[in-house]
């Protein structure tokens, strides 16, 4: 009997290692193409080896690169890309791993869903479109990607606007954790898991909002849009995985670039005292609290954030022209 109860828990100990690697998981019901979700006007450009999906209005000088948050897309500058393209050429893209922007599982050298290649890919963006330079407008997780460029390639970032700015928040995942996450059965399972976490996708933008009144049905279907791209679970654990630690507040002093910070008096996912402690590391920075407004100033009080654009943008001589 003995015996028998460890080839028994042998066979199991098998099928329970065996089983996740050759059972089918079914992928998210109603997924599709991003080409097939797109809505008019935005564009697929091969950036990087990616597929970037880009959303951009306007011309000339200056330029507008546009970084969204977590979770976030182009969809979350839709309330300013058109204003902001009556100031020269506005340009939004999505991330890897986020959007519609294509989402490899396979690919050499780094990860695309890392810092390192997001800095790469906003510069190949700028390059693709011919820009020189930008003012790059960046929100949440995406402050982090804007600020590694302006400090890497200062040529490239006339201006800095870091909005709701999630740096220094947290840690990544450990190594040993990240390691087994990466394992196969985690690649495979792991996806699954935020299936269920997306669920609380609508009830989290509305803790976003200072008066989540604002969450229409419309804003609501515009960031679960890209809950039905093909593998936007698998390109999200990706995304996870990638993360790594980075000392920016360690160089925050080497920014070349005139920086402003933007906060809601009301964010409750980054605190206000975060943005003006980041605001207060780097030299010269200016920070702008619009009132009545969460996480997202730039969606909840667009004519309000667009107006301390401006006023610091013709402060730092970077604006002429047309005013939204």
């Amino acid at each position: 009997m003995t015996a028998g109860l460890g080839i028994a828990l042998g066979i199991g100990l098998v099928l329970l290692l065996v089983a996740p690697l050759v059972v089918p998981i079914p992928p998210p019901r109603g997924t599709l193409p991003p080409e097939e979700l797109a809505p008019g006007g935005g564009e697929f450009l091969p950036v990087g080896g990616v597929k970037v999906y880009v959303e951009r209005a306007g011309g000339g000088e200056p330029g507008f690169l546009l970084l969204h948050g977590f979770g976030g897309s182009t969809f979350s500058w839709r309330e300013v890309l058109p204003a902001l393209a009556r100031w020269g050429t506005a340009v939004a893209y999505d991330r890897p791993g986020f959007g519609l922007t294509e989402r490899p599982l396979r690919w050499d050298g780094p990860s695309p869903y890392g810092l390192e290649f997001g800095v790469k890919l906003s510069e190949g963006l700028l390059d693709h479109l011919g820009l020189d330079r930008a003012v790059v407008m960046a929100h949440s997780a995406g402050a982090v990607v804007g600020l590694e460029l302006a400090l890497q390639r200062p040529v490239r970032v006339s201006a800095l606007v870091l909005v709701a700015p999630a740096v220094g928040l947290g840690s990544p995942l450990p190594p040993p954790i990240r390691a087994l996450l990466a394992t196969p059965h985690a690649r495979r399972l792991g996806p699954v898991l935020l299936r269920r976490v997306a669920r609380g996708v609508p009830e989290a933008l509305r803790q976003a909002w200072h008066d989540p009144g604002g969450v229409t049905p419309d804003v609501e279907a515009g960031y679960l849009l890209p809950l039905r791209a093909r593998d936007w679970d698998r390109g999200l654990w990706e995304v996870l995985l990638a993360a790594r630690p980075t000392p920016l507040h360690e160089r925050l002093r080497e920014l070349k670039a005139p920086v402003l910070v933007v906060t809601g008096d009301d964010d409750r996912l980054v605190s206000p005292d975060r943005a003006r402690e980041l605001a207060a590391r780097i030299p010269g920075a200016e920070l702008v609290v619009v009132p009545r407004s969460g996480h997202l100033p730039m969606e909840e009080r667009p004519a309000e954030f667009l107006a301390a654009v401006e006023a610091f943008l013709v402060r730092h001589g970077l604006l002429g022209g047309a005013r939204p």
